[in-house]
């Protein structure tokens, strides 16, 4: 429930930002997620840039449609810096907002922009390599079995496969790459749940990201001391010129990638599934062998995307976007959900699932720009693993419910389920 003064702050940064243009009214982002394609066509009608309300009473503009959203992700006029933010400057964000950690992430790729984002970018990218990524593959390869063979004793038997096989598999991944001891995921799976939740008290809300922030520098300090051949230990040494990351960068990239490395992934796996579930016709196609598991990928990507709205850009100036303009000092969310499903990209059946389609689909569901999303080859790479094994092993495998009873989370920026309760047949 929201306090006095969070009510308050919402109300006076509602009327702020709503004088500035009045020619529709805003839309309000479900914290519960209960509609998110109805949700996410509104936005495209009110597109390409349509007026919204983040939980809390937060209000922001979204760019709702492929072609404009390409565009905003490389203008520089758009930054990440909290400070061009208006309504923060002017202390209408309340410092326990439950979204504020998204917002304002502390310092790392994510946040920076111009050269320092390149430095930051390219000292990362000399750790995380495509070499890197791929080695992962066997061990990618041997977590899948593992827990694939756990699920094998109960044949028929209803399970939830997002407990049993898509959150561990990301989760335990992203700790091996990372180097973080695989006694910190339970206590990382509250945390982040309360990270990314539209629902955290705001008496949690600084608790909660600064003992996450706690336990990255606890494993940055444990590989100082102790280098090993994982990606913190390489962020550490990477060294360009002389220029080393900084133990906060480290530390704000560590975050980044564990939260939005296992997020994404498990989204992925469940929406792919989901998809195949509810289209059998589709799924006989690729356990056939007529379709390839790499379109099932790119169309889960593009139609069911894991991450709904990207939180925030700011813009520096007056930026027109189609017949609006996106005042200066205002904030703008990345609408993937509605993106995706925009036909002036993707055709007049773009609101289908179909892993046939012939024309190349180019989805911007990782990003677009100098932001894109630096571990996209390694969520792909998951569910590449992970899917053929799950439908070999269970091609008979469906929804345990019917699909219109699966509950998303009270989560705006991720497409994520609660639950998937699944019959597992052989």
């Amino acid at each position: 429930m929201e306090d006095t003064r969070n009510t308050q702050d919402a109300r006076n940064t509602r009327d702020t930002c709503d004088t500035r243009d009045t020619r529709d009214a805003r839309i309000a982002l479900d914290p519960f997620v209960t509609d998110l394609d109805g949700e996410s066509a509104r936005l495209r009608a009110a597109g390409p840039l349509a007026a919204v309300e983040l939980p809390g009473g937060v209000p922001v503009w979204a760019v709702t449609h492929h072609a404009e959203a390409k565009q905003l992700l490389t203008d520089p006029r758009l930054v990440k810096d909290i400070n061009v933010w208006g309504a923060w400057r002017r202390g209408e964000i309340p410092p326990d907002w439950p979204l504020i950690g998204l917002a304002n992430p502390g310092r790392s790729m994510l946040t920076v922009d111009g050269a320092d984002h390149r430095r930051m970018r390219a000292l990362v990218a000399q750790a995380l390599t495509p070499r890197r990524v791929e080695r992962m593959r066997e061990r990618i390869a041997e977590l899948t079995e593992d827990l694939l063979d756990d699920l094998t004793g109960t044949p028929d038997a209803v399970v939830d496969l997002k407990a049993a096989f898509a959150y561990p598999l990301p989760m335990y991944v992203i700790a091996d790459l990372m180097g973080i001891d695989e006694s910190q995921l339970p206590r990382l799976k509250e945390l982040f749940e309360k990270f990314f939740s539209t629902q955290t008290p705001p008496d949690e809300v600084v608790a909660t990201l600064t003992e996450l922030a706690g336990i990255m520098a606890a494993t940055v300090a444990a590989k100082r001391a102790d280098p090993g051949d994982d990606l913190t230990s390489a962020l550490i040494l990477a060294s360009e010129d002389g220029d080393h990351l900084t133990d906060e960068e480290i530390v704000s990239t560590l975050q980044l990638m564990v939260a939005a490395g296992h997020e994404t992934t498990i989204s992925l796996i469940v929406n792919a599934v989901v998809q195949l579930s509810r289209h059998p016709e589709q799924r006989a196609l690729v356990l056939a062998g007529k379709a390839d598991w790499s379109s099932v990928i790119e169309e889960t990507l593009r139609h069911s995307t894991p991450t709904s709205h990207v939180l925030i850009r700011f813009a520096t100036e007056d930026v027109p976007v189609g017949d609006r303009i996106l005042p200066a000092g205002d904030a703008l969310i990345v609408s993937y959900a509605a993106i995706g499903r925009d036909e002036r990209a993707h055709g007049p059946t773009a609101g289908d699932f179909d892993i046939t389609r012939t024309s190349p689909n180019r989805h911007i569901s990782f990003g677009h720009g100098p932001h894109v999303c630096p571990g996209a080859a390694l969520s792909r790479l998951e569910a590449s693993v992970a899917l053929p094994a799950l439908y070999e092993r269970f091609p008979g495998l469906d929804l345990a419910v019917p699909a219109t009873e699966l509950r998303n989370k009270p989560v705006v920026t991720q497409n994520n389920l609660f639950e998937l309760p699944v019959r597992l047949t052989a």
